[in-house]
């Protein structure tokens, strides 16, 4: 599935000075692994995907622009999507970022496939 250029670009510029970033390419888009864990997504054309942490979830999924994270019928608390609109300013877009990095030294790696 194609995945926003500009805003992976974005992301790219924002973690430039992070240590230990890989890009892959999954959940249907572009992902940041920081520290070997998921950290952020482009996915799709006009979101990003944003693991934070999950008891923060009820007052960020409040924000303008962001929505709920359901796989396989489940309600992810740990992921929001967040929208391009909601994603216009240097500001905002430092936001999620900065709340993606906050999270990931907490978050658990996934286990390795052998």
């Amino acid at each position: 599935m194609p995945y926003n250029e500009k805003l992976a670009n974005r992301l790219r510029e924002a973690l430039a000075d992070v240590p230990d970033v890989e890009e892959k390419e999954m959940f249907r888009g572009l992902t940041f692994m920081v520290n070997g864990k998921m950290c952020i997504s482009v996915s799709g054309i006009e979101r990003l995907m944003v693991r934070i942490d999950p008891e923060m979830y009820d007052t960020l999924i409040e924000k303008n622009g962001c929505k709920e994270v359901v796989m396989q019928g489940r309600t992810m608390k740990g992921f929001v999507y967040v929208y391009e609109d909601a994603l216009k300013t240097k500001k905002e877009f430092a936001y999620w970022v900065k709340l993606a990095l906050d999270y990931n030294p907490k978050a658990k790696a996934s286990k390795k496939k052998k």
